[in-house]
């Protein structure tokens, strides 16, 4: 069975590129959010496997958003991603529970690494 990932960004263009690279890779992109607290609502609904959360976005940004998931289930896994020069917040978006993180513009390769790599794990 494909595993089921939750795409949590606010440009659309970006879960755009990341759904397609899940989806050609065998991934099951079960809802996209646009801030974290979509996100949380979607979690609880749609219960994926694993979240991609963008760190810098309205209303709820990923940091919030991933304490918030990680109150609700503690096991959930999250992978950030960030542009460069935001080492401060991915230091402080893994210390709130994220299990890896990507920098942005990201490679194809290296967001199915941190993907299989924190699935592998769970």
């Amino acid at each position: 069975m494909s595993k089921r990932i939750l795409i949590v960004d606010d440009a659309a263009f970006m879960r755009m590129m990341i759904k397609n690279i899940l989806i050609k890779n065998g991934y099951e992109v079960v809802g996209e959010a646009e801030n974290g607290a979509i996100a949380l609502q979607m979690y609880k609904e749609l219960q994926p496997d694993l979240v991609t959360m963008d760190i810098t976005m309205p209303e709820m940004d990923g940091i919030q958003g991933v304490k918030a998931i990680r109150a609700l289930d503690a096991s959930a896994n999250i992978i950030m991603c960030s542009a460069m020069g935001q080492q401060a917040m991915v230091m402080e978006a893994i210390q709130a529970g994220a299990k890896d993180f990507i920098v942005k513009p990201f490679q194809q390769d290296r967001i199915l690494q941190a993907i299989e790599r924190v699935l592998s794990r769970a």
